[in-house]
């Protein structure tokens, strides 16, 4: 089970705990339970919910970046193929308008040691 699941089955126990423990010491002994278990019970169930929140609040933000991941993804591949074809064509024409091939030159100076090996 995720965190979100397993936050709400603890607020669950916590508050029907709460409820039944109360009615049966109410019905049973006319008394009341003490302060502390009453609000450590209350507490669990509290932090339990805001936690069950936070977990679907986080996932739902997970779902929508990983949509707009893919969504960018496809965009990007379809923008680099047009691009990609634009610039091929480009280029293409302009060797065609040239004439002849292009030579390759090296950006920078050979080095020495290099010629020899």
């Amino acid at each position: 089970m995720t965190l979100k699941w397993w936050a709400v089955v603890v607020a669950a126990v916590s508050v029907t705990s709460f409820v039944t423990a109360n009615v049966a010491i109410v019905a049973v002994e006319g008394e009341q339970m003490p302060l502390v278990v009453n609000l450590l019970a209350l507490t669990t169930a509290g932090t339990a919910v805001v936690l069950a929140v936070v977990a679907e609040l986080h996932e739902r933000l997970d779902d929508r970046v990983s949509a707009l991941t893919e969504f960018l993804v496809a965009r990007l591949n379809e923008i680099e193929s047009q691009a990609g074809d634009r610039n091929t064509g480009f280029v293409e024409g302009y060797l065609l308008s040239h004439g002849r091939e292009a030579d390759v030159v090296p950006f920078g100076r050979p080095r020495r040691g290099a010629a020899e090996r």
